[in-house]
């Protein structure tokens, strides 16, 4: 079952967070697959890479709406995004629209030409009109303009840059686990670190020299792929930490804890058909039999034949039942 667990070091300004993706992650698998639009291995990789840090993250600033994790460019794959909602529900795609080669990485991927980006939007579930979703966006690159190879190292840059905070990310994937450790310094004062505040020049002036956050981000980074992937959580945590005053929380797991679920559905779908008029939903109708529109993220195919396209332009009281087709 999908479990997130979190730890702090005690005494020490210090937390940690460690994520596994397992029967969720095969969910998205298996359904996207069984809508024959399965993906390579490098992007199943950096799919599952994207769900287990959006999770991460979203359990780390326990924000009241859905955080969208995505990454962008000009290479071969248009776009990844992971959207993990407050629950930590979370659902995942990308758009592939070239060859993606064996062994390719996040340059090769998205920032074949130097263009690629990562944005994190956080949008409120209960929004004020006029109300904008809060972005933030760093290229696939490091300071001196080398490009980052692993959505961990754009995403540690992501929060050194954003919050002043040191964070090390230990991210992994296969066909059966997707998993991630998150470790990061505490601010300095609280949650109060905005520009220009005293407390966020402390946690700036702290970058790099806490000396606890140090020793206990270089242990978290001797975490090969194959531990984080194949040990339980006790063991790995055992393993890492086990000199450090660790204290434990309960993990989140079943209802709780992350999972994967979609926010599609048919009624969303046939409004989407509705924008379109009437005129061209009948044309795709006529040209096709019947208009199918299938979920990016899960891969459920919509059917709308004429009876069905029909009822969506035709006020509810006159409406005939329709044949309300789902693959």
């Amino acid at each position: 079952m999908s479990e997130l667990h979190r730890f702090i070091f005690e005494g020490f300004p210090v937390r940690g967070m460690l994520v596994r993706l397992t029967d969720s992650w095969q969910e998205v698998l298996r359904r996207r697959e069984a809508a024959d639009d399965s993906f390579g291995v490098p992007v199943r990789v950096l799919m599952g890479e994207m769900a287990a840090a959006a999770t991460l993250m979203q359990a780390n600033i326990k924000f009241s709406g859905s955080l969208i994790l995505q990454v962008f460019g000009d290479g071969p794959v248009k776009l990844a995004v992971a959207q993990v909602q407050p629950d930590l529900a979370f659902r995942v795609t990308a758009k592939v629209v070239g060859e993606v080669r064996p062994g390719d990485r996040l340059e090769a991927m998205l920032n074949a030409g130097g263009q690629g980006r990562c944005s994190i939007t956080l949008d409120p579930k209960d929004r004020h009109p006029g109300q904008q979703p809060y972005t933030g966006i760093v290229p696939l690159h490091g300071d001196a303009r080398e490009p980052l190879q692993q959505l961990s190292e754009v995403l540690e840059h992501y929060m050194l840059q954003s919050e002043q905070l040191d964070t090390k990310l230990i991210l992994a994937a296969d066909d059966k686990v997707a998993a991630g450790l998150l470790i990061q310094r505490l601010p300095v004062q609280g949650a109060g670190n905005i520009g220009g505040s005293s407390a966020s020049q402390r946690n700036e002036d702290e970058i790099g020299v806490n000396e606890a956050y140090n020793r206990i981000a270089h242990l978290a980074a001797t975490l090969t792929r194959d531990e984080l992937l194949g040990l339980d959580v006790n063991t790995v945590l055992r393993r890492l930490f086990w000199e450090e005053p660790l204290r434990r929380f309960e993990p989140q797991t079943g209802a709780n804890g992350p999972r994967f679920a979609c926010t599609c559905s048919r009624e969303h779908v046939g409004n989407m058909l509705r924008s379109l008029g009437r005129e061209e939903v009948d044309g795709i109708v006529a040209e096709q039999s019947r208009a199918e529109v299938g979920c990016d993220f899960c891969g459920l195919k919509y059917h709308f034949d004429s009876v069905d396209v029909g009822g969506l332009f035709t006020p509810v009281t006159d409406q005939m039942p329709g044949s309300s087709s789902i693959n």
